[in-house]
């Protein structure tokens, strides 16, 4: 029983590329943000991008059982920090900060908004910073990029072990080992303006002890595919496929999941744009089978 709670939270990861998804002519003045700069596009020398992404996993099944389960919510909030270096916009640095907070034993989903640390059913906390970085490899191919980040975990316990709480034997928080994460983006506008093909491959090699996280010791690769439609220039509305495989490296463990899911973002202000995210894990194995809600902000001057 211990040993399943500590995968249950890997099933809601579905993270953090959702950050803008159609783009046009980066040139034409008419555009806003969200048509400029998808994943793909970098920014220039002096500029800022500043994203904060939340995503609210939540499951009563999984492919641990048959049946429902008491709910468990995973809450992960996502501060990612860019600017611009270099006169030809190839090149960002930044870090990114992640904190969670978990709740289980049949608590409601909203209750990971307490941070109350309640022993045996909750847990919170600041648990990873990344340096980072994204750059274009290819000069004439603006629209393919590549983000890679450094994980430095801050938990000191991926499981608190508790005396059994309504069944449950401890509380995930985060992986407790070192992340390094690769994201490849790339994206297609068709002719007109009003489609646009965003795709993402998602690489994290998570090592370190084995014994400290179920994780260390494997590769994590998550393909994904996002079809956006804009009705104006400021709102788009977007359907995704995403399929995440974890490969064993020495830690004996494999999972896999497949989630879809859509969303809609709009431009509030010349700089300041909101989206919202539903996703839905359809099948996998050795996963959690819930559902995740997200909302973001992103701010670009």
């Amino acid at each position: 029983m211990k040993k399943k709670r500590k995968y249950l939270l890997l099933g809601g990861m579905i993270m953090s590329a959702f950050f803008g998804f159609s783009q046009t002519d980066p040139d034409a003045p008419s555009q806003s943000n969200i048509q400029q700069y998808t994943p793909s596009k970098l920014i220039g020398k002096g500029q800022w991008d500043l994203k904060w992404f939340n995503n609210l996993y939540t499951q009563t099944e999984s492919t641990f059982s048959e049946g429902k389960e008491p709910r468990q919510t995973f809450f992960t909030s996502t501060l990612e920090v860019y600017t611009g270096v270099g006169d030809n916009k190839r090149w960002n640095v930044g870090a990114i900060l992640e904190l969670r907070s978990n709740v289980v034993a049949g608590r409601g989903a909203l209750e990971v908004f307490q941070f109350d640390g309640e022993t045996g059913t909750a847990r919170s906390g600041l648990t990873s910073i990344a340096p980072s970085v994204k750059f274009v490899p290819i000069a004439s191919v603006s629209n393919f990029s590549i983000q890679s980040s450094f994980f430095i975990p801050l938990v000191d316990n991926e499981t608190e072990d508790f005396l059994p709480v309504n069944g449950n034997n401890g509380v995930f928080l985060d992986q407790n080992g070192y992340i390094w994460q690769n994201r490849f983006f790339y994206d297609h506008t068709f002719p007109g303006g009003k489609w646009q093909l965003f795709t993402e491959l998602n690489s994290e090699l998570s090592f370190g002890d084995k014994d400290k996280s179920f994780a260390n010791n494997s590769l994590n690769l998550t393909p994904g595919v996002f079809l956006s439609y804009f009705p104006s220039s400021t709102f788009t509305v977007l359907a995704l496929a995403q399929h995440s495989q974890r490969i064993d490296l020495g830690n004996n463990f494999t999972q896999d999941f497949t989630a879809l899911g859509g969303g809609l973002k709009y431009q509030l202000t010349s700089a300041l744009n909101v989206e919202a995210l539903y996703t839905n894990f359809v099948r996998g194995s050795n996963t959690g089978l819930g559902e995740t809600f997200n909302i973001g902000l992103r701010a670009i001057f």
